[in-house]
Order: structure tokens, then C-alpha cells, then sequence
């Protein structure tokens, strides 16, 4: 990336996201890089163009809820890294649990973007997510993005909501949509005829499918417009054929793009579901020698959901609906086998539900145990300086602390292996290589090198 960052730098975007989400755990688990380490050289050469990453609120770029602490000092030392816009979401729209991030982002002087999850359901209404992004808005958000994480945004349910979000809260709007259903150009079109401010793209050899629409497509259809970008297509184009070399070098001959995800699925018009979900999906029912039962598993998402009160799915909660799926089918009774994380969701221990549990559901999951109302965050004790000492002299900063209080395993090894010095082999470098690939196809299988067993 470092060699074609200056390029990007000089192409006007509004930013670019380069950290959050999953990147941070593939870099220390699969690349053997520190991801500190990563978005400060990103910085260095992005002179002029913000810098943006994805933060799942209170799991900051994990898998659970983390206490205030950890939250405040990560945004911390992300913001003194080179973070500059910082999209905060939350997967059930709770602003509870994106109150501790959106203050230490203001607090650090950076943009903090507000996010709803965008989803359709019975009681997503255009007029619940007005509410949700007032909220946003009295929280001091500097921007707000539409996050259609699943392609599903229609140009007109689009067009509505940019409206009434220019209307009634007169900030930026940022609309981020995926190509998986075909429909995100002609979405991108209608919401900018309604004020929408910022879209997100890919460059064309990694867009599409399940990515973002290409940006020199949606540059040049609004050229000559009033939605003109005024960016250098020339330029575009000449950055674009980098990253088509390094497609060819690291996706095409390795593998590491499912072909599945570069296609548009109309299927998930009616079932929402992400293509990383189905993935994950065909990976747990291949280990229970069920994948003959896909189909009834892709029909029970919806009715889970459903009886989960419309959680949107994105992470986690695309997980916890669809392994909750699978154990449904599977077991042949529904709700007889449940995963510790659903039963954690219906407690309240994720946040607020989008719609009410019905009581004997609640029952049959939790048992006796009792349902929370609290803010999830306000149960948890801090954990800083608990992982200080944890970690040791293996951390030479703070910021190696917050990699191990997300992720234990990984980081461990990570840090010993630079205390050591030790670079990877080539045997190594293949296997992990072989590794990510299966990653990303949601499968986790083990290698074993000199004896030594790799997951």
C-alpha cells in the first residue's frame, strides 16, 4: 500500500478508511505486522487527505464489549497514530454503547461520524432511525454515515432517509453501501440528489460484489453534473492499475477472493444476509456433515431474527443469528442447543434489543437467570492496568497492552516473536499465506510445520 499511498493522497477524496474493523486482528494474526506500527507509516505519507477507520463502539476492534478504560485509551493512542475520522457503529443501533467512544473521540480533537446500521425490518422505520440519529447528533457527532452493510438500500428508502437527515439534523452525510445485491450506483445516484455529502467506493479491481461500487465508475457518471467530483479519472485510473498488479500478485494466483463475493446475489434482497455469513455458515455445516441442510439454514435466519427482535446483521450479530441458525436445523429442535453468545444477546448483555423478546422465548434461553436493562459497559470493571501486568515485559508500550487486552492469543505470539527477532521462513510465509486464504473463505483448517501446529 505504501507506494501508491502518495498517489491516493494527491486524488482529492474526502478520506481514506485504512484501519479498524478487521485489520487490526489480520495484521498481528496472519501478516505478522503491528498495526500500530502500519497506520502510523499510512500517515506519514497521507499529507493532505484524513485518515478514517471502522470502530465498532464499546468492542472497539474486537469481538465483545470492553470497559471505558480500554475504549478511552485506545481511541487515544489511535488518534495520536494518525487516526483522524473516526465511523463509530454499534450492531443494534444502541447509543449507549457508542457514548464512551463518541466522547473520547471529540475529546482527542478528531471527527467523530455517528452511524445507523441500516436494515429493514418491522420496526426499522424511516422514523426510528430519525430518532436514532438525533441521538447521534445530541452524542456531538460531526457527521453521520449510512451504514448498508448487506447492499439492501434502496434508491428510494435511500432518497428518503438522506432527506430527512439533511432536514433535521443539518450535518455531513456518508452513505456506505456494498454492490451485493446490484443495487448501490443507482442507490449512490438517488441519495445524492437528496444531499447526501460523501459516498463510499473501492478502486475497480476490488470493488464490486461485496465491496463498494468502483470509484471510477461512480466518478465518471456524475462528471459534468452537479454532483461533479472534480477528481482526476487519469489519476484514478493509474492507481487503479497498481492495485490490479497486486490482485494478480496476492488474490488471483493465491486464491484469496471466494468468487462468490464478486458476484451480485439478488437472494440477499430477501434474506439481508452478508456473504461473509453464508461463508461462515458453509464452514460449520461442512464440520457437522450437514451442508445438505444450507437451504433450511438460510430459511431460518429470517425467523430467528425475528424472534431475536430484528437485530441488524453485521457484527456480531450476523454470527449469533446465523450459528443459532445452524444449531436449530441441526439439533432438529429449536432453541434446544444455544450458543453462549446468543444467550448473552437475549440477556441484554450486547444492548438494547431493536424490539421486544417475547417472554417465553426469553425463558427457555436464559432460564432464571435475569435480563439487564443497564448499559452493558456499566457491568464491566476496568481492565488496563489488570492487562499491563498480564502481558508483561512483552509490551514495550501502551499500545502493545491494547493488542493483547483484544486479542490474548494472537499478540502474545506476535510479541514474542519480534522479542526474538525472529523472522518468518518461507515454509512459514506459505502456510500462512494458505492460512488467510482459508480465512477468508471462513474456514480455519490447521497446518502443521516441524512438528509445530499451526491455526
Amino acid at each position: 500500500m505504501l507506494p501508491v499511498a502518495a498517489k491516493i493522497d494527491l486524488a482529492g477524496f474526502h478520506s481514506a478508511e485504512v484501519w479498524g474493523g478487521a485489520t487490526f486482528d489480520v495484521a498481528i494474526r496472519y501478516l505478522n505486522e503491528d498495526p500500530w506500527e502500519r497506520i502510523r507509516k499510512l500517515k506519514r505519507e497521507f499529507k493532505r487527505t484524513p485518515l478514517q477507520m471502522l470502530l465498532r463502539g464499546q468492542n472497539l476492534v474486537g469481538y465483545r464489549n470492553y470497559p471505558d478504560d480500554l475504549v478511552e485509551k485506545f481511541i487515544e493512542k489511535a488518534a495520536l497514530a494518525g487516526v483522524d475520522i473516526f465511523r463509530i457503529f454499534d450492531a443494534l443501533n444502541d447509543a449507549r454503547n457508542l457514548a464512551t467512544a463518541i466522547r473520547s473521540v471529540k475529546r482527542m480533537g478528531a471527527h467523530a461520524q455517528g452511524t445507523i446500521c441500516y436494515t429493514t425490518s418491522p420496526v426499522h422505520t424511516l422514523g426510528k432511525y430519525m430518532e436514532f440519529a438525533k441521538e447521534l447528533v445530541a452524542l456531538d457527532c460531526d457527521s453521520i454515515c449510512i451504514k448498508d452493510m448487506s447492499g439492501i438500500l434502496s434508491p428510494k428508502a435511500g432518497y428518503d432517509l438522506v432527506k430527512r437527515l439533511k432536514k433535521e439534523t443539518g450535518v455531513l452525510v456518508q452513505v456506505h453501501s456494498h454492490s451485493s445485491s446490484g443495487m448501490a450506483p443507482i442507490t449512490y445516484s438517488r441519495v445524492c440528489e437528496a444531499g447526501a455529502d460523501v459516498l463510499d467506493t473501492a478502486f475497480s479491481p476490488l470493488a464490486g460484489g461485496a465491496s463498494q461500487p468502483a470509484v471510477e465508475s461512480i466518478v465518471s457518471a456524475f462528471a459534468g453534473t452537479r454532483f461533479d467530483t472534480g477528481l482526476d479519472l487519469g489519476l484514478l485510473v493509474e492507481i487503479s492499475t497498481y492495485f490490479a498488479q497486486l490482485r494478480e500478485k496476492y488474490f488471483d494466483r493465491l486464491n484469496l477472493i471466494d468468487q462468490r463475493s464478486e458476484r451480485v446475489d439478488v437472494h440477499v434482497l430477501l434474506h439481508q444476509i452478508p456473504g461473509g455469513m453464508v461463508s461462515n455458515m458453509i464452514s460449520q455445516l461442512k464440520e457437522m456433515n450437514s451442508i445438505q441442510r444450507l437451504d433450511e439454514v438460510l430459511e431460518e435466519i429470517p425467523r430467528v431474527r425475528a424472534d431475536f427482535g430484528y437485530p441488524p446483521l453485521v457484527t456480531p450479530m450476523s454470527q449469533i443469528v446465523g450459528t443459532q441458525a445452524v444449531m436449530n436445523v441441526v439439533s432438529g429442535e429449536r432453541y434446544r442447543i444455544v450458543s453462549k453468545e446468543a444467550k448473552d444477546y437475549v440477556k441484554g448483555l450486547y444492548g438494547r434489543h431493536p424490539s421486544p423478546i417475547r417472554d417465553e422465548l426469553k425463558s427457555q434461553v436464559i432460564r432464571d437467570e435475569k435480563p439487564i436493562t443497564c448499559r452493558p459497559a456499566d457491568l464491566l470493571k476496568p481492565e488496563l492496568e489488570k492487562m499491563k501486568k498480564e502481558v508483561g515485559d512483552l509490551a514495550t508500550s501502551e499500545e502493545d497492552v491494547l493488542t493483547y487486552a483484544l486479542f490474548p492469543q494472537a499478540a502474545i505470539k506476535f510479541l514474542k516473536q519480534r522479542k526474538e527477532g525472529r523472522k518468518i521462513s518461507e515454509e512459514e510465509e506459505a502456510a500462512v499465506t494458505a492460512a488467510l486464504a482459508a480465512f477468508l473463505s471462513q474456514e480455519r483448517p490447521k497446518i502443521t510445520i516441524r512438528d509445530r501446529e499451526l491455526t
